[in-house]
C-alpha cells in the first residue's frame, strides 16, 4: 500500500511515547510506502491536490523504534494525493480545517482515518451531545456558552458543590480547572478571563465523583475497543492527562465502559471516526479524541501487545475489500463490453 501520514513536523517526533511513529513504523515494518506530511504541505497544482512529502527510504527496519526514528532517510516529492491507498489525519489539535479542504478532492479515491467530515463535525467538545442518551446513563450533563450570566445562573442553580468548567477549544487538559459554589466570588472573574475579549465559548459540566482517581482512556478501532489505560492525576492536580503531569496504570475495562462502547461505537462507525481515544471518567463519556488520538504506546507497555498493529490490520482490509469491488466492477464491464460484438 502506499500510506500518507499528515503529521506534525518529524523533527517533533518523540520516539519514545508518540503513537503516530508507531503506526509509521508498522507500516514500513510491512513494506508499505510511507510518505509524510504536514498541513502546510498540502496545496494544490494543475487542480489537483498534492503534498510536498517526505518519502522514507526502501531498506531493512530496525525492531527498536527510537532506533528506526534516528535513522530514518527521506526523499522529497511532491505527490498527488489521490495516489495513496490511505492518508492517516495525525495532525496535533486544534484541527486545521484548511488542510481538510484540500483532502475533500480525494477522498473518493483515498481511505482517509478519519474520515474529514467525521473530523468536521467532531472535532470539537460538543460533540458528545449528537450522542444519544436520553437517560444520562453515558454522557455527563453539559452546559456551554459565552454568556457570563447564563454560566453564573447554571453554577447557582446546579445541585452539585462542585463543577468542572474549561475552554470549548482547549486540549491536552489545558484550562481544565475544578470550581465550588463556595468559591462563587472568584467564578466571575474565571468566566472574564476564559471568555475574553474574543467571546470565547466555555464548558461547565457535572464533576463525576470519581474524577480525583483520574480518568480512563480508551481506544477505539471500527467501533470495537482494542486498549485502554488508567491515568492518574498529579498530587493536587485535577488533569488526568499524561502531558499535565499524570501518569499511567494498567486498565481493564469496567461492564459499564463495555456498554459505553457498544452504545457510542455504531454512532462513530457511520460518521467515519474508526480510530479515536475516548476519555472516560467512572463510566461517563468526557470527550471523543478524533485528531491523532494517543495512548498506543503506553496501553503496549502497559499489556504487552501492539496495537498498531490492529490498525494497520483493519486499513489493510479497507484497501483489499475496495480493490476487489473495483476488479469484480472492472470484469463486469468487460464482460458487458464483450456482449457487443
Amino acid at each position: 500500500m502506499k500510506i500518507c501520514f499528515v503529521m506534525y513536523p518529524w523533527e517533533r517526533v518523540e520516539a519514545e511515547n508518540d503513537s503516530t511513529l508507531r503506526l509509521i513504523h508498522e507500516a514500513a515494518s510491512r513494506g508499505h510506502t510511507v510518505a509524510i506530511t504536514t498541513p502546510s504541505n498540502l496545496t494544490m497544482r494543475d487542480s489537483m491536490a498534492i503534498a510536498f512529502c517526505n518519502v522514507l527510504k526502501k531498506g531493512e527496519v530496525s525492531n527498536n523504534i527510537p532506533s528506526f526514528y534516528r535513522k530514518a532517510e527521506f526523499n522529497n516529492a511532491e505527490l498527488p494525493l489521490a495516489g495513496f491507498d490511505v492518508i492517516f489525519m495525525r495532525a496535533n489539535p486544534p484541527l486545521d480545517t484548511m488542510a481538510l479542504n484540500f483532502l475533500d478532492s480525494v477522498r473518493d479515491h483515498t481511505f482517509i482515518v478519519n474520515d474529514i467530515d467525521g473530523l468536521r463535525v467532531a472535532n470539537n467538545k460538543l460533540y458528545t451531545a449528537s450522542l444519544p442518551d436520553p437517560n444520562k446513563e453515558f454522557i455527563p450533563v453539559t452546559h456551554v456558552s459565552k454568556n457570563r450570566d447564563y454560566l453564573e445562573r447554571v453554577l447557582d442553580e446546579s445541585p452539585h458543590e462542585r463543577m468542572i468548567l474549561k475552554p470549548l477549544n482547549g486540549y491536552g487538559g489545558k484550562g481544565v480547572i475544578l470550581i465550588e459554589k463556595s468559591a462563587k466570588s472568584s467564578v466571575k472573574s474565571l468566566l472574564d478571563f476564559y471568555i475574553g475579549d474574543d467571546q470565547n465559548y466555555v464548558i461547565i459540566q457535572d464533576y463525576i465523583e470519581g474524577a480525583e482517581q483520574g480518568d480512563v482512556r480508551i481506544m477505539l478501532l471500527n467501533g470495537e475497543p482494542i486498549g485502554a489505560m488508567r491515568r492518574i492525576p498529579a498530587e493536587g492536580d485535577v488533569r488526568s492527562n499524561i502531558h499535565a503531569g499524570g501518569r499511567e496504570v494498567k486498565h481493564v475495562l469496567t461492564k459499564q465502559e463495555l456498554a459505553l462502547c457498544k452504545h457510542i461505537g455504531p454512532k462513530l462507525v457511520r460518521d467515519g471516526l474508526y480510530f479515536v481515544g475516548l476519555d472516560v471518567i467512572n463510566g461517563k463519556l468526557v470527550e471523543v479524541n478524533v485528531l491523532s488520538p494517543g495512548g498506543i504506546t503506553r496501553i503496549n507497555r502497559l499489556n504487552r501487545v501492539k496495537l498498531q498493529r490492529n490498525v494497520l490490520d483493519f486499513v489493510e482490509s479497507v484497501v483489499m475489500a475496495k480493490e476487489v469491488g473495483i476488479t469484480r466492477k472492472n470484469d463486469f464491464r468487460k464482460v458487458i463490453a464483450d456482449a457487443s460484438y
